[in-house]
Order: C-alpha cells, then structure tokens, then sequence
C-alpha cells in the first residue's frame, strides 16, 4: 500500500467505493457524454451546451477515466471519449481560452493517452500544453490566468494546470515548456504562498513589465483573507512540483500549507469552511475544498520522509470521513454526490451546492486509499 492506513480505514474506504460505483454506474447510463457543473432540481444540465471553454468541463471525464482505470466498464471510457471529441470545438474558440486548459485537457485528452495510448488524444494534449505555455509573460515570468483587462493576474489555481507542461514537455523532449512551468512556480512561491502557509488567490503584475502590484481578494472574503480552496489547490499544486522538478522549496512550501489547512481544519470538525479567515457569521463551507486537499494531503505524503506520512494521510482521511458521513447523497436516481461545495465567497447561486470537481476529488481520494486510482496530474 503507498499509504498507511489500518484496517479499519480500509474497510471504510471499500464501502464507500461500493457506493461511488453504484452511484456513478447510474450516472454514466443516464447522463452520456455530457459535461456537468452543478444540478438544477437534482439533475445536471449539460455546461459543454452553454459554455465549452468552462474551466470544470474536464472533470466529469476525470471522473469517467478513473472509474473506467478501477472497473474496466466500457461505458465509463465511451462516454469520456465522447467528451474528449467535444472539447474540440473549443480549440476552434480560442480567444476564450485560459490558464484552465490543464484542467480540461489532463482530464480528457491526456488521460485517454497515458491509459489506451491513443495518439490522437496525445496530439489534442500537446495542442492544449501549446496553449498554456502560450500564455507566459517573460516578463513577469508567470502565466496569465485570464485575457482582456485581468492579463496581468496569476492565480493559485493554475499550479494545478502546470502537470500539463511538464507532461508535454516529457512527451517532446522539449524543455521550454518544463521551464516555464518552474518559473510560474517560482513566482507562486514568492508572491502566492505566504510565510504563514496561507496562499493569495489573486496577484496582479504589470502585464508589461512584470512588476507586482497588488494581491486582489479573489474568491475569498477579502484580499488577505484564506479562500479555502485556494489552500488545498497550494497544497496539490506545490506537492506536484516537487514530484516533477524535486526542488525541497516546492515541497516544504506544500508543508507549510499542509500545516495550516490542518489546523484550520481541527477547528470544524474536518469540513473546512470557504474562508479560514471570515467572519464567524454566515458560516459558509466549501466541501470541494476538503476533498482536494485530501488528495493534496495524499500526494505530499508520497515524498516525505516515513515518519512524516502519518500527518497527511490521517489528515486526508478524516477530512474524506467527515464529508462523506455529513454531506453525500447515494440516491442513484439522483445526480451528482458531495453537497455544500462553494465556488466563491460572494455569489449564492454556487455556494453550498454540489459542483462537479468536488465528486471528482471525493473519487480520486477513495481510488488513492485503495490504490486504485491512476495519474491525471
């Protein structure tokens, strides 16, 4: 096992996988090939029909692949293929493109790749890489997270697209690509992540100079505020650069937010709330927060020392205890499966509500316990 983990855990782990399959099975049967966000009325409306560039495209087909990886049912990879050719249609909308073609294309295109080997998908992978690293700003030595007026925003979540690069860059031998993931990371590491292990999730640069000018309050409750989610994609995001690069900053940086995300979380019982640093009142959690972090936590703790595995994989399993125990519905008749996740501090029609990357993170978590799971990032 990668993780040490007693029986008790595993155990716990089996049966909730048990549920995920009947759930999901369900889904894949009813939903086909769409691209869901969040559920109108307890069903998912297809996003891929309203907006095809939208960031959470991708997940649902992450979800596909790794259930397709852990059961080896045709409809998982019919549907996540299906999916993967959608997503040309956005290649042909490029100016609404973002930092977010990692999240689609890891998802899509390069998981049918590393799992059937299949060269077109390959082909659609290095197209999107081309993309990300098409938006690096040397001067500022940071990829741009939007277009338009925000060209000289970076934010915390785009480590989680830099996997897409360095894969890229592994398949074409070209190492461009490789360094412009590592000086994005290195400006995350000085302007992002803070001393504490709390994490900006905006900053803005010149966008033609490159100097920084200030840290915007993002999708937290303020600038200088603790947006959960921006804590746990810290967390995954720089455990992942120590994976590719083995650079220590990396990982004692992953640490340094792994430490912080943790206390928080002892505070509530393992479910963080969106904004460790809001006020008491309204209590707003966000679920895909934890989720994500539980997988960051799991990642971090496959490049630490031995005796430090034990801080980030009980971590990780309380956070996926608690959220499955209060906040998951198994109706199969029913879609999606985490409740109470919150895209952002400020906006009620996505907060407290199920989003897809939360069920994507729940089962990439549960896979990873049992170490059935494959790489995506």
């Amino acid at each position: 096992m990668r993780y040490r983990i007693d029986k008790e855990t595993f155990l716990w782990a089996e049966e909730i996988l048990k549920k995920i399959e009947i759930k999901l099975e369900a889904e894949c049967k009813r939903l086909g090939p769409i691209m869901p966000y969040v559920p109108e009325n307890g069903k998912y409306y297809d996003m891929g029909e309203r907006e095809l560039t939208a960031w959470t495209n991708g997940f649902y087909s992450g979800i596909l692949w790794q259930m397709y990886h852990a059961t080896k049912k045709d409809c998982y990879l019919e549907n996540a293929r299906e999916i993967e050719t959608r997503l040309d249609g956005a290649f042909q909308n490029f100016p609404k493109l973002d930092h977010d073609v990692g999240f689609l294309w890891l998802h899509t295109a390069v998981a049918d790749y590393r799992l059937t080997g299949e060269e077109e998908s390959k082909s659609r992978g290095l197209h999107a890489a081309g993309i990300l690293a098409g938006r690096y700003n040397p001067n500022g030595r940071f990829i741009k997270a939007w277009n338009g007026e925000r060209a000289g925003i970076a934010i915390v979540d785009c480590l989680m697209n830099l996997p897409l690069l360095y894969w890229a860059s592994e398949q074409t031998g070209d190492s461009a690509w490789r360094q412009i993931a590592i000086n994005h990371t290195e400006i995350a590491l000085k302007y992002i992540i803070r001393p504490d292990g709390s994490c900006n999730h905006l900053v803005e640069f010149d966008p033609v100079t490159g100097e920084y000018l200030n840290n915007p309050g993002g999708q937290g409750y303020e600038s200088g505020s603790s947006w959960s989610r921006g804590q746990s994609w810290g967390i995954y995001g720089m455990a992942l650069a120590y994976k590719y690069t083995k650079n220590e900053a990396y990982l004692d940086a992953a640490k340094r937010v792994a430490h912080y995300f943790c206390a928080n979380l002892a505070l509530n019982d393992y479910v963080p709330m969106l904004d460790f640093r809001a006020p008491e009142e309204p209590v707003y959690y966000d679920t895909t927060a934890g989720v994500c972090a539980a997988c960051g936590l799991l990642e971090l703790s496959e490049h630490v020392n031995p005796l430090e595995k034990d801080l980030y994989v009980k971590s990780a399993v309380r956070c996926l205890k608690a959220v499955t125990e209060r906040f998951c519905q198994w109706d199969p008749e029913k879609d999606s499966i985490l409740n109470f996740g919150s895209a952002r501090y400020d906006r009620e029609s996505d907060r407290h509500v199920p989003i897809i990357y939360g069920d994507y993170f729940l089962v990439e978590g549960i896979l990873r316990l049992l170490n059935k799971d494959f790489l995506i990032w």
